[in-house]
């Protein structure tokens, strides 16, 4: 019988490796999350308990359960165009500001899950195109996340049909998705050709990446300590070209954190120019 006990001391340890290995912070009476995340993988590592899972987990003795157990603790949901007004603002004030220098931009999506917000960026980018015919440079999106699963499913572009509900209205899903043998709907080629995804670790250096002129890292910092969430920015700053926008969830604020942005109210919706 597989038992799902935590006890006190597992969890604490297990909650010290997590930060240090992705900046996630579990914080107090969170062993539901970690029961309900990591049980799927006592079975498939041939384990009886949690505890056992989680004490093998800490010995470092397991890679690939190592990588499970941090793949199974980041992945998060989403949907479709999240919040809505990122993409507005994208399309209706930062794409026409970018166009307007006329040469070939890169926008960053810092935590891309299981490729929504970068599938949303490149369909809004399609359309703007079809609206302003020329107008519009060469764009590369770069999507990156800390789970391969994540990334995995990402560049398969297949999502089933609870996904495509949430966020997608029905003339898009006509426009940028075809039918797919699993039942499902799957990423056109015009859309994929936009995107482009690797792996990447927020806690550490973002330098091979390159420079962005926009840099989407959504609802991510909500889940970090002050400490972390303040080399995250400093980081995305200085991955930033002069001038270069930063959009947060909506949630999130630099306040007390970094001070390399300017605010910009976007009426809805704030995001920050880098000084």
């Amino acid at each position: 019988m597989t038992t799902l006990t935590v006890n006190d001391q597992d969890y604490h340890d297990f909650c010290h490796y997590l930060e240090a290995q992705c900046g996630i912070v579990l914080g107090d009476n969170k062993q539901y999350l970690v029961r309900s995340r990591l049980s799927p993988l006592i079975k498939r590592f041939g384990m009886q308990s949690l505890s056992e899972l989680l004490q093998l987990t800490l010995s470092g003795r397991n890679r690939e359960l190592q990588v499970a157990v941090v793949d199974a603790m980041t992945t998060n949901e989403t949907l479709w165009f999240r919040d809505g007004y990122p993409y507005t603002v994208l399309a209706d004030k930062v794409l026409p500001e970018l166009a307007a220098k006329r040469r070939p931009f890169k926008i960053w999506s810092a935590a891309s899950s299981s490729g929504q917000e970068p599938y949303s960026m490149a369909m809004t980018i399609l359309e703007q195109q079809q609206k302003r015919p020329g107008l519009l440079p060469n764009i590369q999106i770069t999507a990156t996340d800390i789970s391969q699963t994540m990334l995995d499913m990402c560049r398969e572009g297949v999502y089933d049909q609870l996904a495509l509900s949430r966020g997608l209205s029905a003339a898009r899903r006509k426009l940028f998705f075809e039918p797919h043998a699993s039942g499902g709907m799957m990423i056109n080629p015009r859309v994929k050709q936009l995107v482009s995804f690797r792996a990447q670790n927020l806690k550490e250096s973002y330098v091979l990446l390159g420079k962005f002129d926009v840099i989407f890292c959504r609802n991510v910092l909500i889940y970090f300590s002050a400490e972390t969430k303040i080399k995250v920015l400093n980081q995305l700053a200085a991955s930033l070209n002069p001038g270069g926008y930063l959009f947060l969830g909506a949630s999130e604020s630099l306040t007390g954190l970094c001070d390399k942005f300017e605010m910009v109210r976007c009426n809805p919706g704030i995001i920050y120019k880098l000084k």
